[in-house]
């Protein structure tokens, strides 16, 4: 479009009303014909598209000059003075001083009349196209709250706060037509109007901490009552600012209902996500007074193994203590009083005897109750330590004798003491690597807490695991010096995969499916030998580079970025899950739990292994003896050893 055809309408607009001042003899009268003359139609940008007589507004009747107050020429200047709402709504401007951290005098960003009512659409909060009615209130605060530009600039924790408002019980509620659900207005509205938000810090706004209570009690009048008789709600009358109120336990804009297994309210999830966070807080607990390891102890019962098991009828905190009128076990009138304890667990167990209701819930049933119990239980625990002790004793016995019984046949060099003393090395440091390690990662075990729980012990777990990281880089300098010898070439080469390790294992495989009749003949080392080797010299490769840069990740940062380093944890604490259960499915099986072999191959700290042994798990070496008389044909590194060891 030309400059010329553009500013057509201005001309026209001009000409009409000069033609208007002609014909009334000079002297301008405006009103609201001379304005739709070139506002024919106004339109703010959004949804709402409202013809300019006002006829579905509210103000419907107004003139256009009754709001657009200082236009006496035509056509007009656009920096015109503002609309000002308060020359009608006195009430509501004098009120209207901040809108939670922003004051009314500061910025462009705080909302204006127009921000939220809308300018020649609005509309009583009754309708339900106004832009302040319940179904649209969510959206009309979300222009802002939604918009991470204004939360990022003023510090607004809460960046989607309207988001997750609208997938809560309250904004489903409300989005589905329930005018009564709570809204924005009715929890952030401070003095029964929506134009007084104050900040959660100003003493009188409706989320102060103190005030929550008062805000959810609005429509919650009944459970607001019992929270003030109860234990919690009498700390924060007195001012308590660690006491919880509503919105600890229900969350804030994304409640939800407690029949959600989401919620932190839900049976299944009250006892860890809601009550655990304050009842096994060690500066909580010390402040009142209350005992510790409730959650501990209500998890090792029947109602706590069940609850966590998913079980929605079985009882949970808020079964026997309240959910809102909370009381210590002092107080007559409490849940838990004892008098009153039939009465609170037969609601569950009908019929329940006085004596059974009373026993401890937060322990187990008949442990150290009585002094006859303590000696019943200290009693056990010595029939436990004798009686298994013996058993181990027993079980060692037995497989000495085994070994030693082995180690009296006939034997065949498998590996040097220099070997041997390598895969000591190695296997001492990783098994240490591997308990320190996942010690870290899984810190709330209970094999964790057995070795690493008493004082001193996570630091030594660190000292630990860096320890048995050098042993691992020095068993792996070893075996490289090792592979420069004649007898590590030799390793080597016979250590290479080849071509028919792939039909040896197709080969076997149909063994032991039954496909083939006859077992392979392996060679010096089987193909699960080599893929194991193989495998560690990988997997060594990997733990060494990554566990160096976390190590030493301070002096890492210098030279790479953060996310490479989260890139090496991920890596180094995946593979060691990969070599941990490599070496307990496939090694353990090979060299301790394959029937051919138990009770184990004792080449691992003799370096010598049974030669009927030897002849049936590697027939195909052609270096192996032909017969236990001629030790000599064993070459180069297998040699029969006649003498029976004592050791």
């Amino acid at each position: 479009m030309s400059k010329l055809t553009s500013g057509l309408p201005v001309l026209y607009c001009i000409a009409v009303l000069l033609l208007h001042s002609v014909a009334e003899g000079g002297d301008l009268t405006i009103d609201d014909e001379n304005c739709l003359e070139c506002h024919d139609a106004v339109s703010d940008g959004e949804q709402w598209t409202i013809d300019s007589t006002l006829s579905f507004s509210i103000h419907d009747g107004f003139t256009c000059l009754e709001c657009h107050k200082g236009i006496t020429d035509l056509p007009h200047e656009d920096d015109l003075p503002s609309v000002r709402c308060d020359e009608c709504h006195e009430s509501e401007a004098d009120v209207y001083v901040s809108h939670g951290r922003l004051r009314v005098p500061d910025g462009d960003d705080i909302p204006t009349c127009s921000s939220c009512h809308g300018k020649h659409d609005i509309l009583p909060s009754s309708e339900k196209t106004s832009r302040v009615s319940p179904l649209n209130l969510p959206k009309t605060c979300g222009r802002c709250h939604e918009d991470l530009d204004l939360t990022t600039k003023h510090e607004i924790l809460y960046g989607h706060a309207v988001q997750i408002y609208q997938s809560s019980v309250h904004g489903k509620a409300s989005m589905g037509g329930i005018y009564s659900a709570a809204t924005c207005n009715d929890c952030h509205s401070t003095g029964g109007t929506a134009h007084r938000i104050l900040a959660p810090n100003h003493e009188e706004s409706s989320i102060n901490h103190f005030n929550i209570p008062r805000t959810c009690g609005k429509c919650h009048r009944n459970v607001e009552q019992d929270f003030w008789e109860g234990v919690h709600g009498k700390l924060v009358a007195r001012g308590e600012v660690d006491a919880p109120v509503c919105t600890h336990c229900h969350g804030e804009h994304g409640i939800i209902s407690h029949n959600d297994p989401r919620s932190r309210v839900s049976p299944i999830r009250v006892a860890e996500a809601t009550c655990a966070p304050c009842h096994e807080s060690a500066n909580l607990n010390e402040k009142y007074g209350t005992p510790t390891g409730r959650l501990r102890s209500f998890l090792d019962t029947y109602h706590g193994l069940k609850s966590k098991a998913g079980d929605l009828t079985v009882a949970n905190c808020a079964s026997c203590h309240g959910s809102h009128r909370i009381l210590p076990h002092t107080d007559p009138t409490s849940s838990i009083f004892k008098d009153n304890l039939r009465e609170t667990c037969g609601h569950c167990h009908p019929g329940i005897s006085t004596a059974m209701a009373q026993a401890p819930i937060h322990s187990t049933p008949g442990m150290s109750q009585t002094p006859v119990a303590g000696v019943v239980k200290q009693f056990y625990i010595i029939l436990i330590a004798l009686v298994i002790g013996a058993m181990v004793l027993h079980w060692l016995i037995d497989l000495r004798k085994e070994i030693q019984k082995v180690s009296q046949t006939p034997q065949i060099t498998r590996m040097t003491r220099n070997e041997v003393w390598q895969h000591t090395l190695l296997m001492v440091s990783f098994i240490a690597l591997v308990v320190s390690g996942f010690a870290l990662r899984f810190s709330n075990a209970f094999w964790v807490q057995w070795l690493f729980g008493w004082e001193g012990g996570f630091p030594f777990r660190g000292v630990l695991h860096r320890s048995a990281a050098v042993g691992l880089i020095v068993a792996t300098l070893w075996h490289l010096l090792y592979l420069t010898t004649a007898r590590g070439r030799q390793f080597v080469k016979d250590m290479t995969p080849k071509k028919i390790d792939w039909h040896q294992f197709i080969q076997l495989v149909g063994y032991n499916l039954g496909l083939k009749k006859e077992k392979p003949r392996f060679g010096r080392f089987v193909y699960i030998e080599k893929t194991e080797y193989w495998a560690l010299v990988w997997g060594t490769a990997v733990m060494i580079i990554t566990g160096l840069f976390l190590w030493f990740d301070n002096l890492a940062v210098n030279w790479v970025p953060k996310g490479f380093l989260d890139v090496m944890l991920v890596i180094h604490y995946y593979e060691a899950w990969l070599a941990t259960l490599a070496i307990l499915i496939w090694h353990l099986y090979s060299s301790v739990f394959n029937p051919g072999v138990y009770p184990m191959n004792p080449a691992w700290y003799t370096g010598k292994m049974p030669l009927d042994m030897y002849k049936h798990e590697h027939p195909g070496d052609p270096l192996l003896p032909e017969s236990e008389s001629d030790p000599s044909s064993a070459g180069r590194c297998d040699d029969v050893d006649d003498q029976v060891s004592t050791d």
